[in-house]
């Protein structure tokens, strides 16, 4: 194992006992409560002792989890990145319209962040001030992006994506609009994630959607697959 990398439990797909399901609950009780001392306090500010008293459990409970308060975030990163795992493989695997899938994506993706733009700028403020977080970040980041990669690659192939650009680039510039929409929303705090990452996506969709014999974008409409 890399030394401060998170490892996810073995076999996630496996039915959980009473135990594993305890297990879970505890640490996603966790996991909770430091986001939300996080949003308040500020990622720096806030201590393990005030982590642990918010989940009303033990400070040495909190450290069979995570090795240090870095590793909630680097626990966040890796979440995300078995998340984008399911969701790559439910697509590819169905005939569902990926334009439509690639839309709502960024929805699921910031879910937990979109409760409270203090919850993005303290992740923010935990990957910019934590090397070893930034170094498991960075790892995520180039496992995220070549599962978009080869999820675009077959959104190609059925003729909804222009065959030209290559797919790279698409999955890199899907997920810096992702971040960036993030990033100004964490600032602002106007409006809804959700709708403002629809709004990015339908703009970025009319640059790789396949054209018409008129010139125009063709697939998605911008009010398709809303929530």
């Amino acid at each position: 194992m890399v030394e401060g990398q998170y490892m996810p439990a073995s076999n996630p797909l496996a039915p959980p006992d009473r135990r594993q399901r305890r297990s879970a609950e505890l640490r996603t009780r966790l996991f909770h409560a430091a986001l939300d001392l996080f949003a308040k306090k500020g990622f720096a500010e806030t201590t393990v002792e005030d982590i642990t008293s918010a989940a009303d459990v033990g400070k040495g409970t909190f450290f069979n989890y995570f090795p240090s308060k870095d590793h909630l975030l680097i626990a966040f990163g890796d979440m995300q990145l078995e998340k984008l795992q399911a969701l790559v493989a439910e697509a590819a695997e169905t005939n569902a319209s990926l334009p439509a899938f690639f839309r709502t994506l960024g929805v699921r993706m910031t879910e937990e962040p979109a409760r409270n733009p203090s919850i993005v700028r303290a992740l923010l403020q935990g990957n910019l001030s934590s090397s070893p977080v930034r170094e498991a970040m960075r790892r995520n980041h180039l496992r995220g992006q070549a599962l978009l990669s080869r999820l675009i690659k077959l959104s190609q192939e059925r003729g909804e994506v222009r065959a030209e650009l290559r797919p790279e680039e698409i999955a890199e510039v899907f997920r810096q609009t992702i971040f960036g929409t993030l990033l100004i929303w964490s600032v602002t705090g106007e409006g809804s994630l959700p709708a403002r990452i629809h709004t990015a996506f339908d703009l970025l969709w009319n640059g790789i959607a396949p054209r018409s014999a008129n010139g125009s974008a063709g697939g998605i409409t911008p009010d398709a697959h809303s929530s």
